[in-house]
């Protein structure tokens, strides 16, 4: 009792200061994690989408035959879904911060929502947008940047939706929580969820966020991740070169991050 009163009051203190105070999950556990994000090399080369530094992705060379992506976060510039309509692919983008969309083309629409999980006058779900917008079948692409939200969006939708996408890029925030034991459920449910349908092709620290130490690793705190579907691949090996030569610092006046040890199956 006397303990549980200590642990009580310490909590308390912390949340006083404007601190929150978790359980740590086991470093082996975050090791292993990370371990699994590895990437491959596929039949696939990657190609940068989109401009230098920050909003260019590399996704794989399989985009022949994808109808549209999706697009939630919406910056003043949209370069890499502006590089998509060229390819003759339809661009769908979402966000509610914004008050129009940045590109003036037809083939282009936008949703003053954000990305969530329900639907009202502020959000919108993955399912209902991808209902609304892209009916039936067909592959999309999904490149998702909603600052920490994509956990519970990717939690959220439907198997059926998921399987629509043959690329995603995500920009994934907070990667730094996995040392949090609760969060660490969380993100390990969505990697879970993701590596059951796709191979991961390309990680690449974003500089912006900068490196946290957890103990003995250092993790990215924002984390630039490409998915290919697992129908889309033949043949596979263990991706060794880091960074990839298209990769590009996110912030120019910052050195780009060299992905830690963890981070690359070391």
């Amino acid at each position: 009792m006397a303990l549980q009163c200590l642990k009580t009051l310490v909590v308390s203190t912390g949340f006083k200061l404007g601190l929150s105070i978790a359980k740590m999950t086991p470093i082996e556990d975050v090791e292993a994690l990370l371990r699994r994000i590895h990437p491959v090399t596929t039949e696939h080369e990657l190609i940068r989408i989109g401009c230098d530094g920050d909003g260019g992705y590399l996704v794989p060379d399989d985009l022949a035959g994808i109808q549209a992506c999706f697009s939630p976060g919406v910056d003043n510039r949209a370069t890499f879904e502006e590089a998509l309509l060229a390819r003759g692919i339809r661009c769908h983008l979402a966000d509610a911060s914004v008050d129009q969309n940045p590109i003036d083309d037809a083939r282009c629409t936008f949703r003053k929502r954000y990305l969530g999980v329900v639907n009202n006058d502020v959000f919108i779900t993955a399912d209902r947008w991808l209902d609304d917008e892209e009916p039936g079948g067909g592959d999309l692409l999904l490149q998702m940047d909603i600052e920490g939200a994509e956990w519970p969006v990717l939690l959220n939708i439907s198997e059926n939706n998921l399987e629509r996408f043959r690329v995603i890029v995500l920009e994934l925030h907070d990667i730094e929580r996995l040392m949090d034991k609760h969060a660490f459920r969380i993100i390990q449910c969505v990697i879970d969820r993701l590596l059951a349908k796709f191979y991961v092709v390309h990680i690449h620290p974003n500089n912006y966020g900068g490196l946290v130490t957890a103990r003995k690793i250092q993790i990215p705190r924002v984390l630039e991740m490409t998915l290919i579907r697992r129908d889309r691949v033949n043949c596979l090996s263990s991706a060794m070169q880091f960074p990839h030569p298209f990769d590009q610092a996110n912030t120019e006046n910052l050195r780009d991050i060299v992905l830690p040890a963890a981070c690359v199956g070391e």
